[in-house]
């Protein structure tokens, strides 16, 4: 089929796509259009959790999908409520905010902490990624992702990760809101230490853990801030929360609500019932068996990882996993595309890997085979 008959040519060229086409997927794996076969070691960028189509949230969706599919921020609906109340269930307390994406979670975060502190200063960190929105973009320490669109929103300085002097420096008396990513996805999967993520908490201002990638149970926790010691202000969560369906979500802790009255802020698909119905399926799925099986698989395919000849050191937690790779890792993830292995990249040299959760050593197995073959024929050449 030509270009122009599959309509490639009428999306908007944002989005550098391989020439692969996906038509099905089932479990940790999927289909492209001529039939073959990938093990899914990308989970949609850290999407499918539970691995593609699971039959719970499928369920919930379809069950909702004949009840009711709308029904606006103007009614209540129980989809919405009870996804909330799981939510600050797992939270300690808290309350929700639901919209579509990370990046309207992000957004909301940013409001919120202004509306609640009267300051407008933003600390984030350099190689952190929020979101694409101007907001979001605003905060996202990458400035090749920042320069085609500034000027951006003012008030946002960066520091590195874990350095707590800088921290502390730059959070001055115009600053409400300290955005940090427990694990930097985007740069590097690199982990923030316990140490820093205290002194964050410290500081006279909100702290949001930006969660979008790193929640519902990818670390081995049900949140990542539970393996450091603090609980913070505000959560942002999307990504995997829904499994695959549009979903975001802001969450307040009960300590820092109040600030926001109806009227100062909105969705019109925020807390859809559809989607609400299958994220209260995957919260309740993301159980204690489960997080143990992404601790166990996690530590088993970081050492595989470790062992590789041409991965010099490997980062994350769970099974959000970075290996530095020392050469370019758009390479090594289009040869592992090649032979039927699907992950991503963190950076220039990072390979990433997010594979749903349901993931077992089979399958890790296999990926660190296909990897270990990669990365052998790249240095023998």
């Amino acid at each position: 089929m030509s270009a122009v008959a599959s309509g490639l040519d009428r999306l908007l060229p944002a989005y550098a796509r391989a020439d692969l086409e996906l038509v099905r997927g089932e479990g940790v794996h999927v289909w492209d259009a001529d039939g073959r076969s990938y093990l899914d070691f990308g989970g949609g960028i850290a999407v499918v959790a539970l691995g593609h189509c699971h039959p719970v949230p499928l369920a919930a969706a379809q069950v909702q999908l004949e009840t009711l599919w709308h029904a606006s921020n103007l009614y209540r609906t129980q989809p919405a409520e009870r996804l909330a109340a799981l939510l600050s269930e797992r939270f300690g307390g808290a309350q929700a905010f639901f919209c579509n994406s990370g990046a309207e979670a992000v957004e909301a975060a940013l409001k919120y902490a202004r509306k609640a502190t009267g300051r407008p200063g933003v600390v984030a960190l350099e190689g952190s990624f929020h979101g694409r929105t101007l907001g979001a973009l605003s905060a996202t320490g990458q400035p090749a992702k920042r320069e085609a669109f500034e000027p951006l929103v003012p008030g946002v300085r960066f520091v590195a990760p874990n350095d707590v002097g800088a921290l502390r420096a730059a959070a001055d008396e115009t600053v409400g809101l300290v955005l940090l990513e427990p694990i930097l996805g985007e740069g590097g999967v690199l982990p923030l230490e316990p140490a820093f993520v205290a002194a964050a908490a410290e500081l006279d201002a909100l702290l949001c853990l930006d969660e979008i990638q790193a929640g519902v149970g990818r670390t081995g926790s049900f949140f990542a801030f539970e393996q450091l010691g603090v609980t913070p202000d505000l959560v942002t969560l999307a990504k995997a929360l829904a499994n695959g369906l549009p979903i975001g979500s802001l969450l307040v802790s009960d300590d820092a609500a109040g600030a926001f009255v109806p009227g100062d802020h909105g969705s019109t698909f925020g807390g859809n019932p559809v989607s609400c119905a299958a994220a209260c399926a995957v919260v309740e799925a993301v159980d204690d068996e489960l997080l143990a099986n992404v601790r166990e698989q996690g530590a088993a395919l970081a050492a595989g990882l470790a062992e590789l000849t041409g991965v010099h050191e490997v980062r994350g937690r769970g099974l959000l996993l970075g290996a530095v790779v020392g050469s370019p890792a758009g390479d090594v993830v289009a040869e592992c595309r090649a032979r039927g292995l699907l992950v991503l990249s963190a950076g220039d040299d990072v390979v990433r890997l997010a594979p749903p959760l349901v993931i077992g050593p089979d399958e890790v197995a296999e990926a660190l085979a296909t990897l270990a073959s990669v990365l052998a024929d790249r240095i023998s050449c």
